[in-house]
């Protein structure tokens, strides 16, 4: 791979659209995305989402936000507008929970409140909810009645639909057994996938080829040379 390849791979920064049309489903995040979908019909008033990085937690999250109009809150920085919007019995979500990261006092609060005035509450977390070094005692009991679904990394199936969608997006034509050879290849998350698209394209426009079998195998070795350099 010549230097301007290689810098084609630092170009390139990651989006993509978070919207229900975009999300594939399998059997690695069907229980989360029926749950999801099943609001406000919910087993109880808060439900934690817990999966590793990359697999889809954000996108579900923004789906159920915009299906319940839901606050989003900073797990980091509760305030007393989220505390307000929870009396109100309007939905919060809590997006990327980490252990520690947050008021324990202020999340009780919300979770009373939003179990009080009939609200919703969603959280997602890289971490399942005993790991998230609760010390008191009356949140911990809160967090371990809410409804917790695991979504699992995303599987070769879920990769393969979301690249093959992300081509066509880009109205570009790429053999299945091409897109099954890199997905097999990379790693296992969402933004990865999005990034060896975004790469692989903005490179086929630049030398004008077409994103065969070996063009993107010279792409996936720089990938697997450098996964401590690449933010994917």
């Amino acid at each position: 791979m010549t230097d301007t390849d290689s810098q084609l791979l630092l170009d390139i920064g990651l989006s993509g659209s978070m919207s229900r049309d975009d999300l594939i489903v399998t059997r690695s995040n069907r229980e989360a995305v029926l749950l999801i979908e099943s609001w406000p019909n919910w087993p109880g008033p808060a439900v934690v989402l817990a999966g590793p990085p990359g697999s889809g937690k954000t996108h579900l999250a923004t789906i159920w936000r915009d299906l319940a109009d839901a606050r989003a809150c900073d797990p980091n920085k509760l305030s007393a507008d989220d505390l307000d919007a929870a009396q109100a019995g309007k939905a919060l979500l809590l997006d990327g929970v980490e252990p520690g990261g947050f008021d324990e006092n202020a999340l009780f609060h919300i979770m009373n409140a939003v179990r009080a005035n009939g609200g919703s509450l969603l959280m997602t977390s890289a971490h399942w909810p005993g790991a998230w070094r609760v010390e008191t005692p009356d949140l911990r009991s809160r967090i371990q009645a809410a409804t917790t679904v695991e979504i699992a990394e995303p599987d070769d199936e879920l990769l393969v639909g979301v690249m093959t969608k992300l081509f066509a997006d880009r109205q570009i034509a790429v053999d299945a057994s091409v897109i099954s050879y890199i997905a097999g290849r990379i790693e296992r998350s969402l933004a990865s996938a999005r990034a060896i698209v975004e790469r692989l394209d903005k490179a086929s426009l630049a030398r004008k080829a077409k994103i065969t079998r070996a063009f993107a195998a010279a792409f996936v070795r720089e990938y697997d040379n450098n996964q401590n350099e690449f933010d994917f």
